[in-house]
């Protein structure tokens, strides 16, 4: 099948979805029709269609360019692929989101909303979303949430030299609570590319860079050129502090002004182009730190997330009971870094821990154990030992070059993992054309 005649096909089932052809049967057959398989999963032409709609309609509400129609289809394509991959992943590593935190994050959207559950649930429908997919994608969202950090955050190391290595490069970013607005392209490297491969990609990021410094639209340039995972947003990145900027991006974009655009940049995934869109700064806040403890029973492919739960209830009985915590700790925490050491975490700063893990420690009090507290990773028992408050001193200073390595690195590892389980998927396309 030739690209065109594949493409028509493509265009003659979207002219069905939306009832231009006639004819329940034939909007079915094509509708059913697979586009591509990923692993042991299908993606069919009803699923690209209702995600290609939901794409243009965010594209139109931003009042962004729409792309052609095959950038479109190869981006939102992708973009499912690597959904399909990640949700593979979990089920293989037995991650699993349990009813309860899925009801608990539904009912957190529609607070955020101002809205009841029922209430979403009338919005969605009124926008044309079905509340059952729309649950589904959440319960999607925040699985592949906990994989990359189960994946991602056990390879993140951070030694002492690279925090006063940091601190002596990028004190004064560090110090100052300033906040980036960025946007981002990436022209993307298979693993293992050749010479030419890469000297091709090169030539047409440098042809991006310089048609960005020249004035061309740049979420523009990102719908329709960028391989990111952000590149239907346009590029955006969004806000965020120093803390949130990848190591590649941040030695550039804090000597940058709002508007420019940085020279082409190099990393183990592609060439990546950033603009600073705008920058702030915030009023300095004191550190309140946290030394605590905690014992961790996760769910796995043998014990249920109830099961979990009943095991981290007896383990704290039998503590307020009398046992020892570190004792426990060691014998039964999953957390295997903190258990050797009795379930220490040490001193804690903000945002070093998951949002429901801190959010619980922070309502102890000195002394006090929690009962079970669940996050992403499983059951916590949580002890707080001591509490301290730094100044903005060298301590918070320490604290905080620690806390942008390490998101630094996530974000890094994030990328590369990323691209590693990409390229290990099998992926068949059945659409000629949409293939790498």
């Amino acid at each position: 099948m030739k690209n065109a005649s594949a493409l028509a096909v493509l265009l003659l089932a979207l002219l069905l979805a939306t009832g231009t052809v006639h004819g329940q049967e034939q909007r079915d057959r094509f509708l059913d029709r697979i586009v591509a398989v990923v692993g042991e999963d299908v993606i069919t032409q009803r699923e690209l269609v209702s995600r290609i709609n939901l794409v243009q309609q965010q594209l139109a509400e931003r009042g962004g360019q729409m792309p052609n129609r095959d950038v479109l289809v190869r981006q939102v394509m992708e973009r499912m692929v690597v959904d399909r991959v990640q949700l593979q992943e979990a089920e293989r590593v037995g991650i699993n989101i349990d009813e309860i935190t899925l009801n608990r994050t539904m009912e957190n959207i529609a607070a955020e909303n101002n809205l009841t559950l029922l209430q979403l649930r009338n919005a969605l429908a009124a926008e044309g979303v079905d509340f059952n997919d729309f649950r589904q994608q959440i319960r999607d969202e925040l699985t592949i949430a906990q994989l990359r950090r189960r994946q991602v955050d056990n390879r993140l190391r951070v030694n002492e030299q690279e925090i006063d290595d940091l601190i002596a490069a990028e004190s004064g970013a560090i110090d100052r609570d300033v906040r980036y607005q960025l946007s981002h392209i990436l022209v993307a490297l298979p693993q293992g590319a050749d010479s030419a491969t890469i000297a091709a990609a090169q030539e047409k990021a440098e042809e991006l860079r310089e048609r960005a410094a020249s004035g061309e639209d740049f979420p523009d340039l990102a719908i329709n050129h960028s391989d990111a995972p952000d590149a239907l947003d346009g590029g955006d990145m969004g806000w965020r502090g120093a803390a949130d900027l990848p190591t590649l991006f941040a030695r550039n974009v804090i000597l940058m002004r709002p508007g420019e655009v940085s020279e082409v940049l190099r990393s183990p995934s592609g060439f990546h182009i950033v603009k600073l869109v705008d920058r702030e700064a915030g009023p300095e806040q004191k550190l309140r730190q946290t030394r605590a403890r905690h014992i961790l029973i996760s769910p796995d492919r043998i014990r249920t997330a109830e099961e979990a739960l009943t095991q981290a209830r007896s383990l704290h009985s039998r503590i307020r009971q009398g046992a020892s915590f570190a004792d426990l700790a060691r014998a039964h925490s999953d957390d295997s870094g903190s258990a050797a050491r009795g379930g220490e975490l040490g001193w804690l700063s903000p945002g070093e821990t998951v949002p429901a893990f801190e959010e619980a420690m922070r309502g102890l009090a000195v002394g006090e154990i929690s009962p079970p507290i669940q996050s992403e990773f499983g059951w916590h028992v949580i002890e707080v030992l001591e509490r301290r408050e730094l100044d903005a001193s060298r301590e918070l200073l320490r604290a905080r070059a620690q806390e942008i390595l390490q998101n630094r690195k996530r974000e890094e590892e994030t990328e590369l993992w990323l691209r590693r389980l990409r390229d290990e998927a099998f992926v068949e396309y059945r659409i000629e054309g949409l293939g790498a």
